[in-house]
């Protein structure tokens, strides 16, 4: 089975209890959309919490979110090949996989396009504190590039979208927080997914960062549900 998920921030006791009641195994996928903390402190906390989701019975396929660093970063990850195409991984901790931005995967026939990052809204407040902050958060323009041209070589048809953030037209303002000031806020990622979503005819879209659970039109925002995802 494959299931889908939103913003963990290293915490997975739910995806724990879920996994002991659904008795998963590592043949079981669990979708993280972005946020899941694995690589955010870049020390040894990391590795407490990877040895932690080692023992999880179930595969993680984690989206890259806006508080982690990019795997390709990070030396000890390398490559292999996961439904169809590219994902990270180390050898060490062998069912945690990270997507690569703006690879189109097969999940069940469904094709599935990922495109993962945001924008920091916290940035200043990390960066004045000394906490890590990734200046490779957001999508650059090479891997908005790729997005568009995979969406061109499959003729436009792809079933699923994964992000961590959500097209601008869908942004929940009902979730921004109080004292930030909107007009400070970088939307490039989230006007870029706004053009792939225009572009696109697609079945459903699902993406995190927003920390609520709800459905506009085909985007679905996840963060404490687990869902069967296709």
């Amino acid at each position: 089975m494959i299931y889908i998920t939103g913003d963990k921030h290293g915490d997975f006791r739910e995806i724990l209890y879920f996994c002991y009641e659904n008795k998963t195994t590592l043949n079981d996928i669990m979708i993280i959309l972005g946020d899941a903390g694995i690589n955010y402190y870049a020390d040894e906390r990391d590795y407490i919490l990877k040895n932690s989701l080692l023992q999880y019975p179930i595969t993680f396929f984690c989206i890259h979110g806006n508080h982690e660093e990019r795997p390709e970063n990070i030396e000890s990850y390398k490559t292999k090949k996961f439904h169809g195409r590219i994902v990270y991984y180390e050898e060490e901790y062998p069912n945690i996989l990270f997507a690569k931005d703006s690879e189109i995967y097969n999940f069940n026939n469904h094709s599935v396009l990922v495109i993962g990052g945001a924008y920091s809204i916290d940035k200043y407040f990390r960066l004045e504190r000394g906490y890590n902050w990734y200046a490779s958060e957001q999508p650059d323009e090479k891997i908005k590039k790729m997005v568009i041209s995979k969406i061109n070589s499959m003729d436009n048809k792809i079933d699923i979208i994964l992000s961590h953030t959500c097209p601008y037209k869908y942004l929940p303002r009902e979730m921004f927080l109080e004292g930030i000031n909107q007009s400070t806020v970088d939307n490039s990622t989230e006007y870029f997914l706004d053009d792939v979503e225009k572009m696109k005819n697609y079945k459903i879209w699902y993406c995190g960062h927003y920390h609520t659970d709800k459905i506009v039109d085909k985007i679905v925002f996840m963060f404490h549900k687990i869902k069967e995802f296709i």
